[in-house]
């Protein structure tokens, strides 16, 4: 069912008894960017030569660059066999998220970062908290893996789970606080730099409302950018050490 929830379009589902609600602007903006990726992935590879002594191309190039990244920035402290397997991963929640941040730095109205709803920072979080069991059974196995949650002594086995729920939680609101908090933070303080701006009288008398336009605007989308990226690659950063925590 439909609804208006706010300025919000809201569809709200019941399975189990249990409601469920969904933004559909936020659903649009999620799956569009994930497609975004897709398409320029498809791009990219049509530019790469299966020949290994063929020039090296500009797309190839850049790919082999962002790889060289992704290892040192994101999996610099796993170990390399474990680093191989989660190298496409860890790439791709990095750069997931990182489209996600950036869309909402655009000026569309309507339109925010995917990861400023709740919703999607728990499920990029869950997504991860099920990949640390994933990777943890197949690099130790299943009786392993989950003796792990036995150690040091049987009784602490509840702990040990609640932490495991407790991170995935943090990781989650971690992402979804700090990209809502930069969005407000990067809606005001342009504003903030521009009255500092007005109270110099030279830059005051100089600045028309053209200017005034340019500043906020090139300031919301440098400060956009910026916050985007950091957390980006904080939530990355995250993911492949909780991953190496269990798999170790």
């Amino acid at each position: 069912m439909l609804e208006h929830l706010g300025e919000e379009l809201a569809l709200r589902l019941s399975i189990g008894g249990i409601e469920i609600a969904f933004n559909l602007v936020v659903l649009a903006v999620a799956v569009a960017v994930a497609g975004g990726l897709v398409l320029l992935s498809l791009w990219i590879r049509r530019g790469l030569s299966l020949d290994p002594d063929a020039p090296l191309s500009r797309r190839a190039a850049l790919v082999a660059a962002a790889i060289d990244f992704f290892r040192e920035q994101l999996l610099g402290g796993v170990s390399p066999e474990l680093g191989d397997r989660l190298l496409p991963l860890v790439a791709t929640l990095f750069l997931y998220v990182l489209a996600c941040n950036w869309v909402g730095v655009l000026p569309i109205p309507y339109i925010v970062s995917p990861t400023q709803d709740l919703n999607v920072a728990l499920g990029l979080a869950l997504f991860v908290y099920g990949s640390t069991h994933y990777y943890g059974v197949r690099t130790k196995g299943i009786r392993r893996h989950v003796k792990g949650y036995f150690d040091p002594v049987p009784f602490l086995m509840p702990l040990n789970l609640l932490g495991d729920f407790g991170r995935t939680l943090s990781h989650g609101f971690r992402l979804f606080g700090n990209i809502l908090g930069g969005s407000l933070l990067t809606a005001v303080t342009p504003v903030v730099v521009l009255r500092i701006a007005e109270l110099i009288p030279v830059v005051g008398e100089a600045l028309g409302w053209v200017a005034r336009v340019a500043v906020v605007l090139g300031l919301n989308l440098a400060f956009g950018l910026f916050f985007g990226a950091i957390q980006a690659l904080v939530f990355a950063l995250l993911a492949a050490a909780y991953i190496q925590v269990t798999a170790d």
